[in-house]
């Protein structure tokens, strides 16, 4: 049977390819010319060939995948695998991948704001046009499709295309607190939070230098960023929010926080070794580091939505994270593309997401993972999901990101004066035009 089927997805796969001859790759699509032979891309052929594969993932998954992988095999056990796994942090995936697709990994995780860009340069297979890889476990892509949150799905999709199997939801980022010396009515306000810090001689860590966590600040105000369909961004932050707050007063306030002795602005990847060294009351971070708290802190280890923070004359205002999620994609290229695609699906089965869950806090899309009750008694989680309503999902072009980091650590290291408009203004012009730059 195993047999049948593997030549039935032989030849549905040479079909496939046959009809995707001469696809432009601006346009997602996958065709002969990029994977090589048809027996290549099935995935498939006989059961006595090595299927090699390169799986990536972060630093921090290295241990779980490798146990993925394992599983894998063992329910495919008449094929013979070469799977090798490398790592690479979601965050920075499609950098990787842009530098030279065909040489990138066949199976990769990356988040979900990267998708258009990587869509767009032709480095994701369509599923929808290859799903039937899925027939080999007894699955379709509607099948996938229903068994994930529906706004899971609708984010791993481009013109109703799916590029990627969602993975991991609650991809955002709130407040770690030790309860000890932190009480909750501190902690959801920034001015009352620095405060109680001060008195534990503790800080509070942030990173600003990233623009997935700055722009908490300017989503609260009512500030946006949003991607054209030429991959530019578009971003109003040097001028009014629709809420009536100006980019300026949302800054001052930004300079207000880190200008108090007891922040710390904290490095773009540094986030678990500041938790870890113990210096903090406090951290701005995500479900990735709730192991990592609770060892720290203990029995005081608590978790809250993002903090309130003052602007103007005293108005209170929510920062919004920005949320989202984690896909496992394929590599347009991948010579077996075939069971790339079942090794994608199997990383986001439920089985596996729950198993994430358990050892990463990962929060899963999959609908019947996400009702296990372990998910219900979970701090982290508790914390993240009470921010859905407010997330931002963060859709921004490649040239959003150097900018926004450059404005965060200017931000970070006081070299803006709260009292300085013009100053303040004249670097808000600055990050808005190398955001919304043309792409060359």
């Amino acid at each position: 049977m195993r047999k049948k089927l593997l030549s039935m997805l032989l030849c549905a796969t040479m079909a496939l390819t046959m009809a995707g001859c001469g696809s432009n790759p601006d346009d997602g699509s996958a065709g002969s010319d990029k994977n090589g032979s048809s027996e290549n891309v099935s995935g498939g052929g006989a059961s006595d060939e090595t299927v090699e594969l390169t799986l990536w993932g972060a630093e921090g998954d290295q241990d779980f995948l490798k146990d993925v992988v394992a599983k894998f095999e063992a329910a495919h056990p008449d094929q013979k695998f070469d799977i090798q796994i490398g790592v690479e942090s979601e965050s920075t995936a499609k950098d990787t991948i842009l530098k030279d697709i065909e040489a990138a990994a066949d199976v990769f995780s990356f988040a979900s704001d990267q998708l258009n860009d990587l869509v767009k340069a032709g480095a994701l297979l369509n599923l929808d046009e290859y799903g039937e890889a899925l027939t080999m476990a007894d699955k379709t892509l509607d099948d996938v499709k229903s068994a994930n949150v529906e706004a899971s799905v609708e984010a791993a999709s481009v013109n109703g295309n799916l590029y990627a199997f969602p993975t991991v939801g609650g991809n955002s980022y709130f407040l770690f607190y030790d309860s000890s010396v932190i009480s909750e009515e501190d902690a959801a306000n920034w001015d009352t939070l620095l405060e109680a810090a001060s008195k534990t001689k503790k800080k509070v860590g942030m990173t600003l230098s990233s623009g997935w966590y700055l722009a908490s600040f300017f989503y609260g105000a009512g500030f946006t960023t949003g991607l054209n369909d030429d991959g530019t961004t578009t971003m109003d932050w040097n001028g009014t929010s629709p809420d009536g707050y100006t980019g300026v007063e949302v800054t001052k306030a930004m300079l207000d926080i880190t200008s108090n002795s007891a922040f710390r602005a904290i490095a773009d990847n540094k986030l678990s070794d500041s938790i870890a060294s113990g210096d903090l009351c406090a951290v701005v971070s995500g479900t990735w580091d709730a192991e990592n708290a609770e060892k720290v802190w203990g029995d005081g280890y608590a978790a809250i939505k993002l903090p309130t923070y003052t602007v103007g004359s005293g108005d209170q205002i929510q920062m919004r994270p920005a949320y989202g999620y984690k896909f496992e994609g394929v590599n347009a290229y991948s010579k077996n593309s075939g069971w790339a695609v079942l090794l994608a699906e199997f990383i986001s089965n439920e089985e596996t997401q729950l198993e994430h869950f358990k050892q990463a806090v990962q929060i899963p899309t999959n609908k019947n993972a996400l009702a296990d009750e372990s998910l219900a008694e979970n701090v982290a989680v508790t914390a993240v999901n009470s921010e859905a309503e407010f997330g931002v999902i963060q859709l921004v072009g490649g040239k959003y990101w150097d900018p926004a980091a450059t404005f965060g650590e200017i931000v970070a290291k006081g070299k803006l004066k709260v009292d300085d408009d013009q100053g303040i203004q004249k670097a808000l012009d600055e990050l808005v035009a190398g955001v919304t730059a043309a792409i060359e």
